[in-house]
């Protein structure tokens, strides 16, 4: 059975295409077999609802009268970069607020993504450089989602393709980017949702690459390439999922058409902003492997489990765990129960893939094929400079 992205999007058209969210697939699978869903499904989503970091988003303000070149801009006390042209900004998820005092607050650029997405109002306030074609110095204001010009997410690092288990093996209470981590193994926190993921359903990025339309916090976005810490050489199962953090993705779309349903500020306690996001990607089923590695189940999936207590790039490891024994609530380590929790939602990773199954059955979401590969051979370096 063979199937190519031109048919799927031809039935697609006409509303006549199969599509199963990625639960239902390996329910599915489980119940009929390989070869039989494959020669009735057409295109399976999949989704998260996950914090993701190097999340950010492009602004251009519009030129002022007098004319302005910034080059200190912040929105909401959160600084965005303006190292760009006179009236780009950059703002960044994890970027704190701050007071004009210069004390941190505890929000951050995801919370203004979120209220500009929303169409909310922010506010602005610039220092610029003073030059002949920009002579304004300064400016105040209160900009929204539609008194700006582009307004998009271009994000460097999205959906790790698997992640860490954290636990403190430490005396003292440990705060993280995976929230707070108790003493003595007093819990275990991690931050991807398993088989539900992206990118564990296609792990050898056979189906994803540059150009693949995807849903980006609600609206329509696309991959424009690697993500950074890329690391598809990592060792992997049989089934060819890693063992921990491999393969990522960069990627970018239009904000204004996104909703802060799916675009959600967040702050973790004495480490900083942040932002959860919903992405999703749909694959084609264009030949009964594909449908055989989206049929993995979280008995099949494992991550390692990290000492966050030993502050060093490398940090001992409790070994390797299955997220069905992670998301069963509590795993073992050394002899010693340790209850689990994850910091995506299931929930809403679900809802992800089924809005994308819904907008795909009514013919408003068609699939796109790849212009070039993600690598699939990509060393990861370190920084071992002195000090």
């Amino acid at each position: 059975m063979q199937r190519t992205i031109a048919q799927i999007n031809d039935k697609i058209r006409q509303q006549q295409a199969q599509v199963c969210t990625v639960k239902e697939l390996k329910a599915r699978v489980a119940d009929q077999g390989v070869k039989a869903v494959a020669e009735a499904v057409d295109v399976i989503t999949t989704g998260t609802f996950e914090p993701m970091e190097s999340t950010g988003a492009v602004l251009n303000l519009g030129h002022t009268d007098p004319p302005i070149k910034i080059r200190q801009c912040w929105l909401d006390g959160v600084p965005a970069y303006a190292g760009l042209g006179a009236v780009d900004v950059y703002l960044g998820a994890t970027m704190p607020a701050e007071t004009r005092e210069g004390e941190l607050e505890e929000r951050g650029g995801g919370h203004v993504l979120e209220k500009l997405i929303a169409g909310k109002p922010v506010q602005l306030r610039a220092i610029g450089q003073a030059t002949d074609c920009y002579p304004r110095s300064a400016l105040e204001t209160t900009i929204s989602r539609d008194t700006i010009n582009q307004f998009y997410l271009s994000n460097p690092r999205n959906l790790y393709q698997n992640f860490v288990v954290g636990v403190n093996g430490s005396d003292r209470l440990l705060h993280t980017y995976l929230g707070p981590l108790h003493p003595n193994l007093g819990n275990a926190v991690y931050a991807h949702p398993g088989a539900l993921s992206p990118l564990l359903n296609d792990p050898d990025l056979e189906l994803i690459g540059i150009g693949t339309k995807i849903f980006l916090g609600g609206g329509v976005g696309y991959i424009t390439g690697e993500g950074t810490q890329h690391f598809p050489l990592q060792r992997r199962l049989e089934n060819r999922t890693p063992i921990g953090p491999a393969a990522t993705i960069a990627v970018t779309g239009d904000a204004k058409q996104m909703h802060p349903d799916w675009v959600r500020g967040c702050y973790f306690k004495q480490y900083g902003p942040s932002v959860m996001l919903g992405v999703g990607i749909p694959l084609p089923v264009l030949d009964e492997v594909m449908v055989a590695r989206c049929a993995v189940s979280d008995a099949e999936i494992v991550a390692p489990v990290m000492d966050f207590s030993i502050p060093r790039r490398i940090r001992p490891s409790f070994g390797l765990v299955t997220y069905e024994q992670l998301k069963q609530g509590s795993i073992q380590i050394e002899g010693q129960t340790v209850r689990t929790a994850p910091l995506a939602s299931f929930y809403r990773a679900d809802q992800v893939a089924e809005l994308l199954k819904q907008w795909i059955v009514a013919g408003e979401f068609t699939l796109t094929e790849a212009v070039a590969p993600l690598p699939r051979e990509r060393a990861f370096l370190a920084q071992d400079g002195m000090g």
